[in-house]
């Protein structure tokens, strides 16, 4: 791709992928065929905590990343009013880019903003691939001359020069990390690339948001209203960091010995869930109620 770019081209480039959080020519693969359901689940097979001592919300956003496996990379996707994939953008510097608006996924920054939003509650990591890098959220970095040794599963990996960065990853452990690497691929387990431009990595420990609350139970499931008999919308499998908009007052619930008609809304679910399956009082306390 870099043969076929324009030194003016190339300016402009830079200067979107930085924005987005895409990959730049240094790091740029040959697009990949479709992936099939073969291929597909013999990469997810391979996408996990792949090493001990990460915190339970790191292991949670290696999951959530790794359900990903198999989705488009799409220039500009996740990136939405809620995380989540999106329909992409074309990228004028990258020809791979033009079937991107029909693609629905993500880019770097993208999966790393979902992946946590669906390990902690929240959107604690919005913004592009520099904004994530230079978190408040971050409580330790990593050099680029440290290399993998120091780095547990869900620290993020960044690749940049002069204080930009184009493009971030999640590390899985033993040498590998998932990413959403560029147009015309899809998501996919790597090798770590510590050549070239890599910049470093970071350890998050997002902070708790404003109502958020930890679903207890297993198999415990959301609805499309505050009712048992409407349609069902997620799973959760075990406890789960959850943001609750509001509360209300509808059906009667009566499980694990109680009996509560409170509902919650969560936003990053469009879902409801009986207070019962969250932690605290059966009326949240500091929880506004639902208009």
């Amino acid at each position: 791709m870099a043969m076929r770019r324009t030194a003016a081209v190339m300016v402009a480039a830079l200067t979107l992928l930085a924005a987005w959080g895409g990959v730049g020519s240094a790091t740029a693969v040959t697009p990949a065929t479709p992936a099939t359901p073969a291929t597909t689940q013999k990469a997810a097979e391979t996408c996990g905590v792949l090493a001990s001592g990460a915190s339970a919300a790191a292991e949670k956003a290696v999951a959530a990343a790794c359900e990903q496996i198999g989705v488009w990379y799409t220039w500009g996707g996740g990136h939405g009013q809620q995380p989540g994939p999106t329909y992409g953008q074309v990228d004028p510097s990258d020809p791979d880019s033009a079937h991107d608006p029909e693609r629905l996924g993500f880019d770097c920054s993208g999966l790393v903003r979902y992946a946590y939003a669906r390990a902690v509650g929240g959107d604690p990591l919005s913004g592009n691939a520099y904004h994530q890098f230079n978190s408040p959220q971050v409580n330790q970095r990593f050099t680029a001359a440290q290399g993998t040794g120091p780095l547990l599963p869900g620290d993020l990996l960044a690749w940049g020069s002069g204080g930009s960065i184009h493009h971030i990853a999640i590390y899985l452990g033993a040498g590998k990390m998932v990413e959403a690497r560029e147009s015309g691929t899809r998501i996919t387990v790597s090798d770590v690339r510590l050549g070239g431009d890599y910049a470093g990595a970071v350890r998050i420990a997002p902070a708790a948001a404003p109502g958020t609350f930890s679903t207890w139970g297993t198999d415990v499931w959301t609805h499309k209203e505050p009712s048992t008999s409407s349609p069902r919308v997620h799973r959760f499998p075990g406890p789960t960091m959850v943001r609750v908009e509001c509360q209300k007052h509808a059906e009667p619930v009566t499980a694990e010995g109680y009996t509560n008609d409170a509902w919650s809304y969560l936003p990053e679910y469009e879902a409801w869930i009986t207070n019962i399956y969250l932690k605290g009082p059966a009326w949240l306390d500091g929880v506004r109620t639902c208009p």
